[in-house]
């Protein structure tokens, strides 16, 4: 396989916080064009059985895949990892620990709001998280729209439940460390997603991909559905400074909010490595798929 396909390896399922099931999800992806696909919801692997056989049954070669929600001096940084054992017992207790702090974190973004005026948000947020165990900001976003408090959840995000508005909470997450561990001892690569949107300073930014590098991490998305064409050449630099392998994902959650359809970026950039090079072996390839 080399770096031109149309691999999508970062999107969500109604498992954490996108609005379609992994079938529809693979459906989509395969209409698409799609020729490699990876489900990666929020700190949990409950979808991946679904997935794969989804996959399966329309044509598309697939890797497991999961997001990880890691804290880095003071900031929450997630980690997609790809290409993992799913059965593995310590990547499986690691993301039940990370998934533990929601409900409390919920409760008290729901507190936040209806000293704001708003009432009745945890209860209206629960009411689209298909699994309560990950309610999530994407949720309550959703639910005031629904309200009518805002237009759509890009309003939200802007008005609530980002630092200094009302709803904001902090939440400890993993530690960078214990996630790419989990990845890397369960047969995967963990890899920074969409590092353009953290609000890193140089110095910090740097910090984070040399710890990242540093506890075994391989990967980095260079192409990406938040990132700039000129933010694609920013990582792709420093895919190659760090020596890590490139990856490629729309991070897809909803036809209605996503601004990225799945399967539909630009090809990642010449001269570098793409992740799925060092995880062939682990590819679960479809007889049906065209083969790359």
């Amino acid at each position: 396989m080399t770096s031109i396909l149309n691999a999508d390896l970062h999107c969500h399922s109604v498992v954490s916080d996108g609005t379609l099931t992994p079938e529809a999800l693979a459906a989509r992806a395969k209409a698409n064009g799609v020729e490699l696909w990876a489900l990666t919801d929020h700190d949990e692997i409950g979808g991946q059985q679904r997935a794969a056989a989804a996959a399966r049954a329309v044509g598309l070669h697939y890797l497991t895949g999961v997001e990880i929600s890691v804290t880095f001096i003071g900031q929450t940084v997630h980690i997609v990892g790809l290409g993992f054992d799913p059965q593995d017992p310590a990547l499986a207790r690691g993301l039940l620990q990370t998934r533990g702090g929601r409900g409390q974190r919920a409760m008290e973004i729901a507190a936040s709001l209806a000293k704001a005026g708003i009432a009745e948000a945890f209860e209206g947020a629960l009411g689209f998280a298909g699994n309560h165990d990950l309610i999530s900001r994407t949720h309550f976003a959703r639910f005031l729209v629904e309200r009518g408090v805002c237009r759509d959840t890009h309003e939200v995000f802007r008005k609530y439940l980002t630092e200094g508005k009302p709803g904001f909470v902090p939440h400890r997450w993993a530690a960078l460390k214990d996630a790419v561990t989990w990845i890397r001892d369960a047969g995967g690569v963990a890899v920074i997603a969409h590092p353009a949107r953290y609000k890193f300073s140089a110095n910090e930014e740097f910090a984070l991909f040399s710890e990242f590098k540093n506890h075994g991490g391989q990967g980095v998305e260079v192409v990406t559905g938040s990132h700039s064409a000129a933010e694609y050449l920013t990582y792709a630099d420093t895919a190659r400074e760090f020596g890590l392998v490139a990856s490629r994902g729309s991070d897809f959650h909803s036809p209605e909010e996503s601004h990225t359809e799945l399967g539909t970026l630009p090809y990642l950039p010449g001269q570098l490595t793409p992740v799925w090079e060092l995880l062939s072996h682990r590819i679960q390839r479809s007889t049906s798929a065209t083969p790359a």
